[in-house]
């Protein structure tokens, strides 16, 4: 299943928005995450998410996250494109952003403190058996590309500090971030800042209750978002 247009990424946002409370019980009710920016946002998945406007498009994959509560580091599985017709823009790491429950902004790792944190390999190990597939693009991407802003330590091979987007290429990869005080449950948005605009993908980070509920109800979720796709 791949994206199809905004009109159905519309229909299941405005879902999200009038029926959010589906996803868990009354008891057990969380809040629809509200953005600063104005965007469309929906979920694939029950770890993927995608938010995009009229410049640029985001699709993520949090499972690592969920598994990590009490830890220090984040792993998110990013993908990141254009809109069509808009320039080719360069992104770099300095336009990646995390905002925690809190409200604190967390900016991107650098290399150095991945490599000091042994990069965080029981993490990648653990994402790399266990992951959910991002690949949810607009139908005229056709070219794939790596995001490589971190690499392994123990490898040969370069981290970039950009990756020169465009309206045809899906750039996928890994991203990290130190969080002080640890992950908790609560409400995160992994912010992408382009050429003119940005986008806010949301994501929560649930209590051990709330990912029984979710889970739960994801069937009914699926089901429903399966028929509104085929529409």
């Amino acid at each position: 299943m791949t994206y199809r247009n905004s009109i159905i990424f519309i229909s299941i946002t405005l879902f999200l928005l009038c029926c959010g409370s589906l996803i868990f019980s009354q008891q057990q009710t969380v809040p629809v995450p509200q953005p600063d920016v104005p965007e469309m946002f929906t979920l694939m998945g029950q770890f993927v998410r995608v938010a995009y406007n009229q410049e640029g498009y985001a699709t993520l994959g949090y499972r690592a996250v969920q598994q990590s509560i009490g830890g220090d580091w984040i792993l998110l599985r990013t993908g990141f494109t254009l809109r069509k017709n808009i320039p080719g823009y360069v992104l770099k790491r300095e336009h990646l952003s995390l905002k925690i429950p809190n409200g604190t902004v967390v900016p991107l790792a650098t290399q150095q403190e991945f490599n000091k944190a042994g990069g965080c390999r029981s993490l990648v190990m653990r994402d790399s058996k266990i992951h959910d597939s991002i690949d949810y693009f607009p139908v005229e991407v056709s070219r794939p590309c790596a995001i490589k802003f971190f690499n392994d330590p123990g490898s040969r091979g370069l981290a970039w500090d950009q990756v020169e987007l465009s309206s045809d290429r899906a750039c996928l990869g890994r991203i990290f971030f130190k969080v002080p005080g640890g992950i908790v449950p609560g409400q995160y948005w992994l912010n992408v800042q382009f050429a003119k605009s940005m986008v806010q993908v949301p994501f929560r980070v649930m209590t051990e209750a709330e990912e029984k509920e979710f889970r739960d109800s994801w069937q009914e979720i699926k089901e429903w978002h399966e028929q509104s796709m085929k529409q």
